[in-house]
């Protein structure tokens, strides 16, 4: 406590006070009342500095880096991996056999299918006019086996269809049709090789 005084120039129950009465801190906000403690599967995986909000929903053998965050109404499948300083903003679904690479946004209204492999670095968006305009959020949907490249960024309520690749460093402006290849800066859509149209193998 003495050391905490000196640091601070008072006492922590006196922090603690002086923060309460402040207009730009908030201490302690509850849950909803009838909010549901996260349900963890079997055999899970948290690194140091996760956080997992109430009412969400994972299955079994997940695991994650360090410092990930995963918010409310988000349900996650068995075998998932969500990488180092990820977020996940909620209202999420993930399916099973998903690999989350680090330093991933998935924004609120996300959809992402089983077997699904997501690069490091990617940025998902769920606003189409940041702002500006009253838009409902909707995020990008990612369907079964497509794999996302590390850089690639999305703008809202885009598909990624079944089996599709995105490559790295692409901005992915319109929807991707299965088996097909979305490459530059916007993305092009071009045939997928015939020897890369196969499943994911996670």
């Amino acid at each position: 406590m003495q050391k905490f005084k000196d640091i601070f120039g008072t006492r922590s129950h006196e922090l603690n006070h002086d923060l309460r009465k402040s207009e730009n801190v908030t201490i302690g906000v509850q849950y909803r009342r009838l909010s549901r403690y996260p349900i963890i599967g079997d055999n899970p995986t948290i690194r140091s500095n996760s956080v997992i909000y109430n009412d969400v929903e994972i299955g079994d053998n997940f695991k994650t880096g360090h410092n990930v965050l995963i918010r409310e109404k988000t349900v996650v499948g068995d075998n998932v991996l969500v990488g180092t300083n990820s977020v996940v903003e909620g209202h999420c679904s993930i399916g099973s056999n998903v690999s989350i690479q680090s330093n991933v946004y998935i924004p609120k209204n996300t959809i992402i299918e089983d077997y699904v492999f997501i690069g490091p670095c990617v940025c998902f968006t769920n606003d189409r006019y940041p702002i500006r305009t009253d838009y409902k959020l909707k995020g990008p949907k990612i369907r079964r086996g497509a794999s996302v490249g590390a850089n690639s960024t999305f703008l809202s309520d885009v598909e990624v269809g079944e089996g599709a690749m995105v490559a790295a460093g692409a901005i992915v402006t319109r929807d991707v049709p299965p088996y097909f290849l979305a490459i530059g800066a916007p993305a092009k859509i071009k045939s997928l090789p015939r020897h890369l149209r196969t499943c994911n193998k996670i």
